[in-house]
């Protein structure tokens, strides 16, 4: 069977990707792309990459024009995602890249993103430990599916498994990342010029403001059984000039007691028969290079017993395993599709 997809945003970042992984799947036809002020514009003037897309012109995003299509990828703006799943119930499978359906608690959401709160879909991160299963068991035959927040996902899954397996203490976590820019999309922002990040290191949403944050701790509490509010992160990102990537270093305390032995199986045994993650040997630690236009997030742990702290290096392609790769491969869960298809470990090098 072919499935027939729209994907909105078309012309940004997240739209990109999900069209570039989507180009490359047996199972899929790109019917439709749409955007807002390119609407009428080829798709290839904007995404000039995909040339097996050139077929293809931007239409206005609309219910109307979304509507019709076995499936259909919002990749929007956070707060505009909403207007639309409302008006698309008949679509058979609606994969939002946004954050309107990601959070569960409305205070939350609320609190770092305001405007109309909409019902939380099934989280799309296959691999994280949820309640002694994996998420991806919520995913088979889901028809609404929430792509994860890039940064989330991958402190979430760097952390996941010690807090499920109680050998780290979550109610003192500390988080510090190196996100590339492409994390923020493509429109015009000055911080985000070539002028200002280059040769630079610049940290932003600093001191618990990060949109991330509430998405981070909804995930780590479902992965231990205990409520977000017992969840505690000190969360810093830190743009430095990559187009894409994510290094997120993650620490948190040893609970008393628990060995090394202890500590490293808990990783082991959460990501030993995983595809897209991958736990290294010990001592080796990833680089964002290593992941580049991967669905791999590669993950290193450190015992750092003078501190009685734990050591998480984690690396991701934001838009792929961050977003794009992590939507198409939530995607295939729910449709009964094998897992892995259009998605690839393998990364580009130099």
């Amino acid at each position: 069977m072919t499935y027939s997809v729209a994907v909105s945003g078309a012309s940004g970042y997240a739209g990109g990707e999900i069209l570039r992984l989507l180009a490359s799947h047996p199972d899929i036809e790109i019917r439709t792309v749409t955007a807002h002020s390119n609407a009428g514009q080829p798709l290839v003037q904007h995404q000039p990459h995909l040339r097996s897309l050139a077929h293809l012109t931007l239409q206005d995003t609309t219910p109307e024009i979304l509507s019709g299509h076995d499936i259909v990828f919002l990749a929007l703006p956070h707060g505009q995602s909403g207007q639309y799943t409302d008006a698309l119930g008949d679509t058979p499978l609606v994969i939002d890249a946004g954050a309107d359906h990601r959070l569960t608690s409305q205070d939350s959401w609320d609190a770092f993103y305001g405007g109309d709160f909409h019902e939380p879909w099934a989280y799309g991160v296959p691999e994280l430990p949820v309640g002694g299963v994996k998420q991806r068991e919520t995913l088979r035959g889901a028809t609404r599916i929430a792509a994860p927040g890039c940064n989330a996902s991958t402190v979430s899954l760097s952390l996941a498994p010690g807090v499920a397996a109680g050998v780290i203490d979550a109610s003192d976590i500390v988080s510090v990342l190196a996100v590339g820019p492409s994390g923020a999309g493509k429109s015009l922002k000055t911080n985000l010029l070539a002028g200002e990040i280059l040769g630079s290191a610049n940290p932003y949403a600093v001191g618990g403001t990060h949109r991330h944050i509430p998405e981070i701790r909804q995930a780590l509490a479902a992965a231990s059984g205990t409520a977000p509010d017992r969840i505690r992160i000190s969360f810093t990102p830190v743009l430095v000039p990559m187009s894409r990537g994510i290094l997120a270093t993650s620490t948190a305390p040893i609970v008393g007691g628990v060995s090394d032995a202890e500590i490293r199986a808990a990783w082991e045994d959460a990501y030993g028969d995983e595809t897209f993650v991958q736990l290294l040997p010990a001592g080796q630690f990833p680089r964002t290079a290593d992941v580049l236009g991967a669905n791999t997030a590669l993950i290193g742990l450190a015992i750092d017993r003078a501190a009685n702290r734990v050591t998480v290096v984690t690396a991701v392609d934001n838009l792929v395993k961050g977003t794009a790769g992590a939507a198409i491969q939530s995607m295939n869960l729910a449709l009964g599709l094998p897992e892995s298809r259009a998605l690839s470990v393998n990364g580009v090098a130099p």
